[in-house]
């Protein structure tokens, strides 16, 4: 049961993200123009939950995150978020631990997914990270939500 609401939360965000930049720009174009250009979406789910599999794991947070055509979404931090993630290409995996940061080794869980649309093509994504420390410091703010 968990899961199936898991998926329809991110279902229903990413639909809405994906969606409402489409819905803006053609409902502020004039009858039978084009749009003044055309981009790959980029449209993403990011959840965060305590506990060591995202099938498992109640989603404690949950926000949006649009790139194209520009940052928004209810991501704190949308703008140096969708830089982190141009600069390593859309490739979550690439994204290190910030240099200075010292965590405790404590291990209390946390699984971060990712879920949508990066410049175009399909982004499925699972991470667990080993705290909330280490999480935060991996992808400077593109997991600081």
């Amino acid at each position: 049961m968990r899961n199936t609401a898991r998926w329809a939360t991110t279902l229903g965000l990413t639909a809405a993200a994906v969606c409402a930049p489409l819905y803006g720009a053609s409902a502020s174009a004039a009858p039978g123009t084009a749009p003044s250009a055309l981009y790959a979406p980029t449209a993403l789910v990011l959840t965060v939950g305590h506990g060591e599999t995202a099938a498992t794991v109640t989603p404690e947070r949950a926000v949006t995150l649009t790139c194209a055509p520009g940052p928004s979404g209810t991501h704190p931090a949308a703008a140096s978020a969708c830089a982190d993630l141009n600069d390593v290409g859309g490739e979550l995996d690439a994204l290190t631990m910030r240099e200075g940061v010292f965590c405790t080794r404590q291990y209390d869980p946390v699984v971060v997914t990712v879920d949508g649309v990066w410049q175009g093509q399909r982004l499925s994504y699972e991470r667990i990270f080993s705290n909330t420390c280490v999480m935060s410091a991996h992808g400077s703010s593109v997991f600081a939500f």
